[in-house]
């Protein structure tokens, strides 16, 4: 009878998890399609929203692992979900400003900074209990591979919800037209927030050590450290890739854009969390049978090659897409270039590489997990500095040619999985 009680905690506990994970992709991917509005009015603007998202990691990585060893992952949840609505409530009160004015940027800005440290909590959180409620190795990666799916489900519907609402832009599109959006997430996060409060959780042993010497018990596995630096390149390249994607079909035609549609750049870019969630999905099953390492090797070496076909293929090769409006219950025909194709299909490359990250970067830490788990949080800070450099690039260079920063990236990626990720415990 005890067996099965702690069963059915560890069931309670794992279907929760999987519940923020999706939380985190919900609030992280708003900010790219808000950010598409944003550059019409400045330039230099369009991944500010992003960054500021993931700056907060900087700042609540290191404290939110401590939260988790003085709390309990509960509270910890819980002190999440209300910053994320705290988050939300202040971008809503900037959609109902002067949409054109640089004060209401600067509030909307202040509302992505506070929901970085909401999904930088969660972030926090999710990964170390799957891990350790999966028992770590190839069970614990097929756990966080499992959340991961529901983490692209929302990441595949936001951008495409986003898209659907502001529909084509223009210098007079405002944050007034994704307000629905915001209220929805803030009922989203009233409600995570009851559920979570109501669900008994069985919490997981933790090292309540000096912080300071956890730190630096973390940092002598070469494993992690290498891992960390994975970590931070890895973020980037994920949002990244379907960011710059972003702006490359959404700018006006008659400012030298290819498309000059949010619509469909929305869904695409939906398309490509789409084939995460396929990838995740793929990788849940497999993960018992086929290494972690063996996972990353492949998949950055496909990634590095669709990347360097699409950078030298022809603009003028094209595709036609017939795709659905969501806000008008029509369908939309366009030609789209053919590159669009195989830089979407990265999502299936990058939909493991975080849980194989982690996995492979933690292995043999025991209780040094959560300090770890920490340390990771800090280095998603990459995914708004990567891709506001590869946004500020493609200002000099295009779109397209701004991708060589991935392809570098996914180099590192290949590095580590071949070579950064043996476990070396250092003297």
């Amino acid at each position: 009878m005890e067996n099965q009680t702690k069963k059915r905690g560890t069931l309670v506990a794992i279907i929760t998890m999987m519940f923020l994970f999706a939380m985190i992709a919900f609030v992280t991917n708003m900010a790219a399609p808000f950010g598409t509005i944003w550059k019409q009015h400045y330039e230099w603007a369009g991944m500010m929203g992003n960054m500021m998202n993931f700056a907060a990691y900087l700042f609540m990585g290191i404290p939110a692992g401590m939260m988790i060893t003085r709390y309990g992952y509960k509270k910890t949840a819980l002190v999440a979900l209300a910053l994320g609505f705290v988050g939300i409530a202040i971008q809503y009160v900037s959609s109902t400003m002067d949409g054109d004015a640089l004060g209401t940027y600067v509030v909307y800005l202040l509302g992505a900074f506070v929901c970085g440290f909401c999904v930088c909590i969660l972030n926090t959180v999710v990964n170390p209990m799957l891990n350790l409620l999966g028992g770590g190795g190839n069970r614990g990666n097929q756990l966080i591979q499992t959340g991961g799916s529901l983490n692209s489900l929302a990441a595949t519907l936001t951008p495409m919800l986003a898209g659907s609402m502001i529909s084509e832009i223009t210098k007079d599109t405002s944050l007034k037209a994704v307000t629905p959006l915001l209220l929805i997430a803030l009922a989203i996060f009233a409600a995570s927030f009851v559920i979570v409060w109501f669900t008994q959780l069985t919490e997981p042993e933790t090292e309540k050590s000096d912080v300071l010497a956890g730190i630096k018990g973390a940092l002598g596995y070469r494993q992690l450290v290498l891992g960390i630096v994975a970590i931070f390149f890895y973020v980037g390249i994920e949002v990244g890739i379907p960011g710059q994607l972003l702006f490359y079909l959404s700018e006006p035609v008659a400012e030298g854009g290819v498309l000059g549609s949010a619509v469909i750049a929305g869904l695409i870019a939906g398309v490509y969390w789409l084939l995460m969630l396929v990838g995740r999905f793929v990788s849940a099953f497999i993960s018992g049978k086929v290494s972690s390492r063996m996972q990353l090797t492949v998949t950055s070496s496909v990634a590095i090659v669709l990347l360097l076909v699409a950078i030298f293929m022809p603009e003028t090769s094209k595709m036609s897409l017939t795709v659905p409006d969501l806000a008008e219950s029509t369908l939309i025909r366009a030609e789209v270039p053919t590159k669009v194709l195989l830089i979407i299909l990265c999502g299936i490359c990058t939909s493991v590489m975080w849980g194989v990250i982690f996995n492979l970067a933690t292995e043999g830490l025991g209780k040094y997990t959560a300090t770890a788990s920490g340390l990771f949080m800090t280095m998603v800070v990459g995914g708004g500095v990567m891709p506001l450099i590869q946004n500020l690039t493609a200002t000099k260079v295009g779109d397209i040619q701004s991708y060589w920063l991935i392809v570098a990236m996914l180099g590192y990626m290949l590095f580590y999985a071949l070579a950064g990720s043996r476990p070396v415990k250092k003297d």
